[in-house]
């Protein structure tokens, strides 16, 4: 049977012996109500503190991660994000100091429902009480505190460790520099929830399962546990990796011993992955952090969305996946929206991935995501080296990045200070350029991923995004300017593109390449062929970017047909580098417009 990457597949029930202990020396007050004496705390530490301590990231785990993130040394155990910490590696410990702790209610060390009750003298089982993604936290403050760092460079985490990320970012918006969640939302889907209740299902009806009192018990209800884990696989798995590596041989299981049915190729692995599973993790945790999963919801509507996310202070970026339907990338998007309706500084990318919701713990797409969590802290680390949201260039540059000259001509247009929203951002050379100008803020919009990567690996705030269904997000003036550069040969929808622009700005520029220039005319003309010639017409036609082939005259009868307004205009000779102001529609390359 063909193997299928597993974030499991290197995970054992062993401890790392760079644990460290902490215990919190106070009675612990829960949210809901309950309480808990001398709560452990197991962590572990990577790289070195700086002298300021502004260095510190705290990695939030998922639900059955733990604090061994990355393996310390070459004799250590394998950690469960070794791609990802690491000296050179995007969590770089040798610039960053790495904390990982592992959460409350876990059994990886911390206190749980396999701990000693301190009052009982006996094991907590059933007695643990609930608690809550908000408990969590307030744990790992404790350990921050007791650690003196007052201010976090950063939280990241994946799925709960997202919800982790989340609940930083608006419990305490004053310790948190900026907020990485990786394939999470603000709630779990109803669809979600609803494994997550067959998972607990399945543990309480186990016949060991003893109400949760099982410890002292010779068996313990390993089945049930392993049938959660089982179900918790398939929703980690995406359709397509899961045809692409048990479709071809699909009755040819792996040889396991189990008493678990294996007809299937994929059978036998999701038996293998519950029965291993087994080994390391307790039952009764499961069913703790599975719960307090399900009971995270920072806003059943946008509304109270809107509003949580509004007490945040750190900057953002939020990591979907095309392929989790676990945790759909509408969800990241919610949150993305609502961080943008109070201004904050966001950014956002769905990485094309086969992988499903597991992707964010696999070396098969750590290209992409990985860069943009590298980008990501090199820019909180370098804040003071950035001006607002995008990279401060040398005022001595005149001309645009790429030859593209127009950028000059639009710089000219916009007011300093400006708050700017490019449309179609690109590689972000635009936003670069307009930075020596002195603009506030800036937002791109790219539907290209590796654009997006591109972008944020230069500080340039970014979303990953279609324009017409992005664009209906923003409120009204919600910019100063609006660019369209050289995007609108490009898009579908002209007509609601431009609308929106001069909807959601005070000011929107377009250009576009004038495909009414003579050099073009000549070439169909006396060739008889689709021009291709230097500048913006340098594609073949079977593989140009454009949809359509607008000239100046028809963009101004557009505009009068439309009913919109133009309130200043340019026409260039790129190549020459020139102004045109002689039958512009024959003599022009490109075009810049400022309309209303």
């Amino acid at each position: 049977m063909n193997s299928i990457n597993s974030s499991d597949d290197l995970r054992t029930d062993k401890f790392s012996k760079y644990i460290e202990e902490f215990e919190i020396p106070f009675t612990l007050n829960l949210e809901r109500g309950d309480q808990l004496e001398n709560v452990k705390v197991a962590y572990e530490t990577y790289g070195e503190l700086n002298q300021d301590k502004s260095n510190c990231i705290l990695v939030c785990h998922a639900i059955t991660g733990d604090s061994h993130v990355a393996k310390h040394d070459e004799n250590d155990v394998p950690g469960w994000w070794d791609i990802m910490v690491g000296p050179g590696k995007p969590l770089d410990t040798n610039k960053y100091f790495v904390i990982c702790s592992n959460i409350l209610g876990s059994c990886r060390g911390t206190t749980g429902p396999n701990s000693i009750n301190p009052k009982t003298g006996k094991y907590y089982g059933a007695d643990f009480p609930v608690v809550t993604i908000k408990d969590m936290v307030i744990v790992q403050k404790y350990l921050i505190d007791h650690l003196k760092i007052d201010k976090l460079l950063g939280v990241i985490g994946g799925s709960l460790g997202g919800f982790q990320c989340l609940e930083w970012a608006t419990q305490f918006p004053d310790k948190v520099e900026g907020c990485l969640p990786i394939a999470s939302s603000s709630r779990l889907t109803t669809q979600g929830l609803a494994f997550d209740v067959v998972a607990r299902n399945s543990i309480i009806s186990d016949p060991y399962f003893n109400s949760g009192n099982y410890y002292e018990n010779d068996k313990k209800p390993d089945v049930g546990l392993a049938l959660a884990r089982m179900l918790g696989h398939i929703t980690y798995l995406s359709r397509e990796s899961m045809n692409d590596k048990f479709e071809i041989d699909r009755n040819s299981p792996r040889d396991i011993s189990t008493s678990f049915e294996k007809k299937f190729s994929v059978g036998s692995y999701l038996a293998y992955q519950g029965e291993k599973f087994v080994e390391r993790f307790d039952a009764n945790s499961y069913i703790t952090l599975s719960t307090a999963l399900d009971l995270f919801d920072l806003g059943a509507t946008k509304e109270l969305l809107s509003e949580n996310l509004s007490k945040s202070h750190c900057e953002w970026l939020l990591i979907s996946f095309t392929s989790d339907w676990l945790y759909p990338a509408f969800q990241s998007l919610d949150i993305v929206e609502a961080l943008i309706s109070h201004s904050k500084k966001v950014s956002y990318c769905n990485v094309k991935s086969n992988a499903g919701h597991d992707a964010f713990l696999l070396k098969e797409d750590i290209e992409h995501y990985g860069e943009l969590t590298k980008s990501f802290f090199n820019k909180l680390n370098n804040k003071s080296k950035l001006k607002g949201d995008v990279k401060k260039l040398d005022s001595t540059v005149k001309i645009g990045l790429n030859n593209r000259i127009d950028f000059q001509y639009i710089a000219e247009l916009i007011p300093e200070k400006s708050s700017i929203l490019d449309l179609g951002c690109e590689e972000g050379e635009l936003i670069e350029q307009l930075s020596t100008i002195g603009i506030s803020r800036a937002l791109g919009v790219e539907i290209n991923q590796n654009n997006v990567i591109s972008c944020f690996a230069k500080g340039i705030n970014v979303i990953h995004s279609d324009l017409a269904s992005r664009l209906e997000k923003f409120y009204d003036s919600q910019f100063d300017v609006a660019i369209l550069s050289q995007t609108l040969q490009a898009i579908k929808n002209v007509e609601k593109i431009l609308k929106e622009m001069t909807r959601v700005s005070k000011s929107s520029i377009v250009s576009f390449p004038n495909f009414a220039f003579k050099p073009m005319r000549e070439m169909f003309y006396n060739e008889g062929k689709a021009p291709k010639i230097s500048g913006w017409y340098g594609y073949n036609w079977y593989d140009t970017p454009n949809v359509r082939f607008p000239s100046i005259n028809d963009f101004l009868e557009f505009c009068e047909e439309k009913d919109i307004s133009i309130k200043e205009s340019l026409y260039l000779d790129t190549l020459n580098n020139k102004k045109i102001t002689d039958n512009p529609n024959l003599n022009a390359d490109s075009a810049i417009f400022v309309i209303s």
